[in-house]
């Protein structure tokens, strides 16, 4: 199969004011993250940047080290990478990290979060010496101050073994997504978004090892999860679709497979851009199904635009 879009848990940073402030800059700094954060669910990514932008630029005010700077850096790289502009985001994550560990410390849940941010953000870049240890750090974090059956620590777990997937460490990830997905059903319920992203991450790694008939029902069951609470224009809803049509083209079932692409595209165009980096990986994969039916222009059309949102710096 061609590479399919997994999706991590990409952690907002938590809008919660984390000292007391009265300012009106300080309450204006939560406002913006919080109406940020309120358009990144819903795909919304412009309104969400101009958000978070403010944010960053507000909190800016109340000093460089101050941790609602932290919060406002780490939810715009969050963004960021989600637009696949990874090199603005790494920066950010950067920035924000040091400032959280000098004012939380070390071990604080928020430095958790943004440790498990740039490790996911090195992990899309193929730099997975780096990824590991903060994954494994963010891991420690969440499992020394949380609950073992609490969410953060499934979102840890998911992520780790998503590395492990890449790095086609099968076993060593199964056991992790299986046990974030149990974590996961249990806090928020079978039918939540998440939900949807662990089933698509495991049915991904099934789908990696040949496994068609056990990735199948469950790529199924995360888009229909994901259409209904998300909507049907989501981009988590274009992945979705993206990574079924993948399985179909594998199992040479074209008919099926061609209108889940079609639709997946043009979804991911209108959510984030024509030159998002998941839009070249959407247009390979339909590529290759088009080369496999005998459609050779129409495959070297769509081949050529990967290429060239694939050498775009990011």
């Amino acid at each position: 199969m061609k590479r399919s879009c997994v999706v991590p848990v990409v952690l907002l940073a938590a809008t919660a004011l984390l000292l007391v402030n009265s300012s009106a800059q300080a309450a204006s700094v939560k406002e913006l993250n919080d109406a940020g954060a309120a358009a990144y669910k819903q795909g919304n990514y412009a309104d969400a940047e101009n958000a978070f932008s403010s944010a960053v630029k507000e909190s800016e005010k109340l000093g460089p080290q101050s941790p609602q700077l932290a919060t406002s850096l780490s939810n715009l790289a969050c963004l960021y990478d989600a637009l696949g502009k990874y090199r603005e985001a790494e920066d950010l994550y950067k920035r924000a990290l040091p400032i959280e560990e000098a004012t939380l410390g070390p071990n604080d849940l928020r430095v958790a979060t943004t440790l498990n941010n740039l490790a996911d953000l090195y992990r899309e870049e193929g730099k997975f010496a780096e990824a590991e240890p903060l994954f494994k750090r963010s891991l420690a974090i969440r499992d020394q101050k949380l609950a073992p059956d609490d969410p953060e620590v499934g979102k840890s777990l998911n992520n780790l073994a998503l590395l492990y997937s890449v790095e086609k460490k099968y076993a060593e990830a199964e056991p992790l997504f299986k046990r974030a997905l149990a974590i996961c059903e249990k806090a928020v319920g079978p039918n939540a978004p998440e939900v949807g992203t662990y089933l698509n991450n495991l049915a991904d790694l099934y789908a990696k090892q040949g496994k068609f008939s056990e990735a199948e029902p469950m790529f199924k069951r995360a888009l229909a999860i994901r259409e209904k609470a998300l909507g049907p224009e989501h981009p988590d809803v274009a992945k979705g679709l993206n990574n079924l049509a993948d399985l179909y083209g594998a199992e040479a079932k074209y008919t099926e497979a061609e209108p889940l692409y079609k639709r997946a595209l043009a979804i991911e165009e209108k959510s984030v851009g024509p030159d998002h980096p998941d839009m070249a990986i959407f247009l390979r994969n339909y590529a290759s199904l088009l080369r496999k039916t005998g459609r050779t222009s129409e495959s070297d059309k769509l081949e050529a635009r990967a290429k060239a949102i694939k050498d775009k710096p990011h």
